[in-house]
């Protein structure tokens, strides 16, 4: 098969591509690097003349919903209509679970995101997976009052990114089939303990490093456990722990 994968460079985008290979299929990278822009089109219906489906794992660095929300339903409205157009069987969306639950913030993005490409019309399988384990290091660099580090408090029940990888490389070799069980974690870990663990891991750090209840609907909606798996989600196998030792 050949499997297109928007986001190829990115956290999870590289597993995926690892993956894709791994099973002895071709990887067609749609990235910048590649002279592909999902929001203009330019260079999109080439990458993806001739091939069999594509994972879309695009991402954009923002906190805003209204800015989230126009990237993705801009990006994979576009990759999602340009498949449909090179007959792919099957486009992958990675998406985050719990996002309906909590659509605020970066989740009200993928909310739409996923909207568009329903809309696309493409054929499509939406998989919705918990927060990866640099979870921890990303909101570790944001919550800080000058040179104090703060531990944000919320219920996770964090993934490997190597382990969404391999299941989304998986996924697009076969038909498309909706709205996908939820992809997470073996167990639920406490926010806040997973930032300590991290700077004592990363940084050899052992000082007080408070809890704090970040603002904001969408991490209000996190501590009360809104971006949680349903009970029949598919689930890793590596914890926390284990990927900080592999660090």
């Amino acid at each position: 098969m050949r499997i297109a994968v928007a986001g190829a460079t990115g956290t999870v985008g590289r597993h995926i591509v690892a993956a894709v290979e791994a099973q002895g299929d071709e990887v067609i990278p749609v990235t910048r690097s590649a002279g592909i822009d999902l929001l203009t089109r330019a260079g999109l219906e080439r990458a993806l003349d001739g091939v069999d489906a594509v994972v879309d794992a695009v991402n954009v660095s923002t906190l805003s919903a209204e800015k989230a929300a126009e990237f993705f339903a801009t990006a994979t409205g576009n990759l999602g209509s340009a498949a449909r157009a090179a007959g792919a069987a099957n486009v992958v969306l990675l998406s985050i679970v719990g996002i309906d639950r909590n659509p605020h913030g970066y989740y009200a993005g993928k909310v739409a995101q996923e909207r568009a490409l329903i809309e696309s019309g493409a054929p499509a399988t939406i998989v919705r997976a918990t927060q990866f384990h640099e979870f921890a290091a990303q909101i570790a660099g944001r919550a800080r009052i000058g040179p104090l580090p703060l531990a944000p408090t919320g219920r996770v029940q964090p993934i490997a990114a190597a382990e969404v990888g391999i299941h989304l490389a998986r996924t697009a070799a076969q038909p498309p089939h909706g709205l996908a069980p939820d992809l997470a974690g073996p167990r639920e870990e406490a926010l806040d303990d997973m930032v300590r663990r991290w700077w004592s891991h990363a940084h050899g750090r052992r000082g007080w490093i408070p809890s704090i209840a970040l603002p904001g609907a969408q991490m209000k909606g996190m501590r009360a456990g809104l971006n949680l798996p349903g009970p029949d989600a598919v689930l890793g196998t590596q914890t926390f722990d284990e990927w900080l030792s592999a660090q």
